[in-house]
């Protein structure tokens, strides 16, 4: 089976300067990726260039086996970005029933996914009533009425408190559990743990590529923010040697 994100040597070229630069890796289908790095790293620009929405993008990027943006790609492929995606001087139900119209899904979806994020007590609340947390959930909602195959999360838990994100990451797991591939950018090294996977990124770049176990037995250290430090000092000593 095909990869469900296969980038090559990419980058991308904004306001004159290279921010994302020589990027090749894989997602595979039903894989819970993260991006992590601090923030400014690159990664909102590398999620852009998977969904498509990035100018200035060279080098290959296939998602679900066709180039990034494709339109067979609109159902298949939801992408949430930071800020919540949704109107706030609508209801949540109101909300979901104005993007399943744009997708084109029936009605029964909004049900479905309502229950999926826990926000039937919500249904009928305006979104500016809403906390940060609920807002996030109503945006993961309507990422999920197409049924995609692969998510793309720009740091979702970001602001929320231990339980919520402990929640969010257990939503995670179950949709992994049917299939679908997710890759879920933070900036807190310490979500490395919910992840199958994890990609790190430090200026436009990626530092590593390895499982959570891997990665702290190649560092020696106990935990991901120090394996970050670690290899954020190897990474520094290899710009610092001179060609030959």
């Amino acid at each position: 089976m095909r990869a469900a994100v296969d980038v090559r040597n990419l980058a991308v070229l904004r306001g004159g300067r290279t921010v994302v630069e020589g990027l090749s890796f894989q997602v595979q289908r039903g894989q819970i990726v993260g991006l992590l790095g601090p923030s400014g790293c690159g990664k909102s620009t590398l999620m852009r260039a998977l969904v498509g929405v990035q100018q200035n993008v060279t080098g290959t990027c296939e998602v679900l086996g066709v180039p990034a943006g494709s339109a067979s790609l609109r159902r298949r492929v939801s992408y949430m970005t930071q800020d919540a995606s949704v109107y706030i001087n609508l209801t949540v139900t109101e909300n979901l029933e104005y993007f399943a119209a744009v997708l084109g899904v029936g009605r029964d979806r909004v049900c479905l996914v309502l229950e999926e994020v826990g926000l039937q007590i919500e249904k009928h609340s305006l979104v500016s009533d809403l906390s940060g947390g609920q807002r996030n959930r109503v945006s993961l909602a309507v990422a999920l009425l197409g049924e995609p195959e692969l998510l793309v999360l720009d740091e979702p838990t970001v602001g929320l408190d231990p339980v919520l994100r402990r929640d969010l990451w257990a939503q995670f797991r179950r949709l992994a559990s049917r299939g679908v591939t997710l890759l879920v950018s933070s900036h807190v090294m310490e979500e490395a743990s919910e992840c199958d996977r994890i990609l790190v990124m430090r200026n436009g770049q990626l530092i590593a590529d390895d499982g959570e176990e891997q990665l702290l037995a190649r560092t020696s250290t106990n935990n991901i923010t120090d394996a970050f430090l670690v290899l954020v000092n190897l990474n520094n000593a290899v710009e610092s040697v001179p060609d030959a």
